[in-house]
Formats: C-alpha cells, sequence, structure tokens
C-alpha cells in the first residue's frame, strides 16, 4: 500500500510542479492558495460535469445505486484514512489489503440487503398486482 500511496502521492507532485512551473515563468499571477482554489475548483467542476448527467439518469429509477455510490465513496476515503493514520501514527499496518477486506464487507453485505430487497419487490409486485 505505501508503494501505491507514493505513486500517487507522487503523480500529484508533479502535477502541482507543472501547475507552479507555469506559475513562475509568468503565464500565471497566482500565489499558493489561489493555485488550488483554481485547480480543485476546476477539477470539482470538470467531475460534476460527468456525474451530472449520470446521477439525472439514475435518479429516474435507481437512487439506490446513486446512494451505493456515495456510502462506497465515503468508505473508501474512510479505508484510505485510517490506513494512512495508522502507518503514520504506528499503531497499525498500513496495508491495501484491510482497505480491500473492508470494502469487501459492505459488498457482500450490500449484496445480502440487495437481495432481500428484491425478494420483497417480487412479493409485493405478486401481492399488488403492479
Amino acid at each position: 500500500m505505501e508503494t501505491l500511496l507514493y505513486y500517487f502521492v507522487r503523480g500529484v507532485a508533479r502535477i502541482h510542479d507543472t501547475i507552479l512551473a507555469l506559475n513562475d515563468s509568468g503565464e500565471l499571477f497566482l500565489n499558493d492558495k489561489q493555485l488550488h482554489f483554481v485547480v480543485m475548483g476546476a477539477a470539482g467542476m470538470a467531475f460534476l460535469l460527468l456525474i451530472y448527467p449520470l446521477f439525472i439518469l439514475l435518479s429516474k429509477r435507481h437512487v439506490l445505486i446513486i446512494a451505493w455510490l456515495y456510502v462506497f465513496t465515503v468508505l473508501v476515503m474512510l479505508s484510505f484514512a485510517i490506513e494512512i493514520g495508522q502507518g503514520l501514527s504506528g499503531t497499525g499496518n498500513m496495508e491495501m489489503r484491510d482497505i480491500i477486506s473492508g470494502l469487501a464487507g459492505f459488498m457482500f453485505l450490500f449484496l445480502i440487503f440487495a437481495f432481500l430487497r428484491l425478494i420483497y419487490l417480487l412479493i409485493r409486485r405478486l401481492i399488488t398486482g403492479k
């Protein structure tokens, strides 16, 4: 996991250095905080413009998928935060397998939930005729 985090951090650092080099060359005239404001704002809007149409389509009949995506995203971030915290504080081992195991637990329980929900919906359809 440390290797994965290292590559991610190095990639972000390269992008950061490239943007700073543009700024230092005089093409941009922003301080570090303004650069963060612009880059994260632009990245956030790019993601939003990609995700928004998908969520519009899903919201018509598949709200559970939206909820699952939200929960899964929060769990990924929480898992990484816990593992990084363990690595930095020395209170545990920072391992990618821990993240995968935790997410697999969520997936397993979600699949059980989805199966039970499907049974419920089928029974309800049989009873109501809809």
